[in-house]
């Protein structure tokens, strides 16, 4: 295994994403725009900081091999899938919602942010599933 702390600086970006969606969308239901604004924008951020973290790692180390068994390695290849196929899918949609927001196109930015917001927690979420059951549960030899 590599010593590299990039897999453990992405969990706590994925993490911080998840927190600052979560934040965003109780301070939109409690009418507070800027707040909301702030936290979205950050979420923004803090997943593009990952982007760019996840893409240094891999180019350097390439892919890490799960070492799980049985069913848990059934779950992890189900997790990691959905994960990685909705991480590209939510790239446009999360751009597509912020140009809205930020054009003041309110109603169709809360209609796309529908689909946007539980798919990017849902993204973030199980990055911090998959770095845990991969770098902590079961860890490469």
């Amino acid at each position: 295994m590599n010593d590299s702390i990039l897999p453990h600086l992405n969990a706590a970006l994925n993490g911080a994403s998840f927190l600052l969606l979560l934040a965003g969308f109780y301070q939109i239901r409690r009418g507070n725009v800027s707040a909301h604004r702030a936290c979205m924008v950050s979420a923004l951020a803090v997943s593009g900081l990952f982007l760019v973290s996840y893409v240094i790692y891999h180019s350097r180390y390439g892919s890490v091999r799960f070492t799980g068994q049985g069913t848990v390695r059934t779950v992890y290849f189900i997790i990691l899938v959905t994960h990685v196929v909705l991480a590209a899918a939510i790239v446009p949609l999360v751009f597509l919602t912020a140009k809205r927001a930020l054009s003041g196109d309110f109603a169709r930015h809360r209609r796309v942010a529908r689909w946007t917001y539980p798919l990017w927690l849902y993204v973030s979420v199980t990055g911090v599933v998959v770095y845990f059951m991969l770098y902590q549960f079961y860890r490469p030899q």
